[in-house]
């Protein structure tokens, strides 16, 4: 999508260790009309898969899901990260570790919300080492339901977890590839 390199290119910042700061539109302050263009284009790669619901993980993932959300009319399903006293016990659940925060979780979807009748698409900001996708397939394992495929804001294509993913005939449509992010704040894309 090239409106979203371009929007990476003007306000994305490149930090040392292969973080990619997108703050000023996606993850800490959204970009609201942007992130229906994107989720428009999410449903136009999988309008064909007869989604039931999408499955995000807390917390910068859940914008892009709910735009996409409203182009399929289906509701939104988010994993929670930690434990709280609202959430039932009745949950499935999968360890993940986090590069960015440098610690480990479990994610958590009540069991009433994703069952085998369900066709799930998976939403997400980011792709890079793919934990956090590892986590929420092992969670549509556990329900039973129908995987359709992932769709990715912006993938660092120059890490392993798209390509292995891939390779385990998982279905995976970024919208934005960095091929790599130099140290001098610099990035290149993908050729799509």
């Amino acid at each position: 999508m090239r409106a979203l390199e371009e929007k990476i290119l003007k306000d994305g910042k490149v930090f040392p260790g292969g973080v990619l700061k997108v703050g000023s539109f996606l993850n800490h302050q959204i970009d609201v009309p942007f992130m229906k263009e994107i989720g428009r284009e999410f449903y136009r790669l999988f309008r064909d898969e007869k989604i039931t619901k999408i499955l995000t993980i807390e917390t910068s993932g859940i914008p892009i899901a709910v735009m996409a959300a409203a182009e399929f009319g289906v509701p939104v399903v988010f994993a929670k990260k930690h434990h709280s006293k609202n959430l039932a016990d009745d949950c499935y659940v999968a360890g993940i570790h986090s590069y960015t925060h440098g610690n480990d979780y479990e994610a958590r979807v009540e069991k009433q919300f994703i069952t085998a009748d369900d066709t799930v698409l998976i939403i997400d900001d980011f792709l890079a080492n793919g934990a956090a996708l590892d986590g929420l397939l092992k969670i549509i394992d556990q329900s039973g339901a129908h995987l359709a495929g992932c769709g990715i804001a912006i993938e660092k294509a120059f890490q392993a977890g798209g390509k292995r993913l891939r390779g385990q005939g998982i279905r995976i449509e970024s919208l934005a590839m960095i091929a790599e992010m130099k140290e001098d704040g610099s990035l290149a894309f993908v050729e799509q």
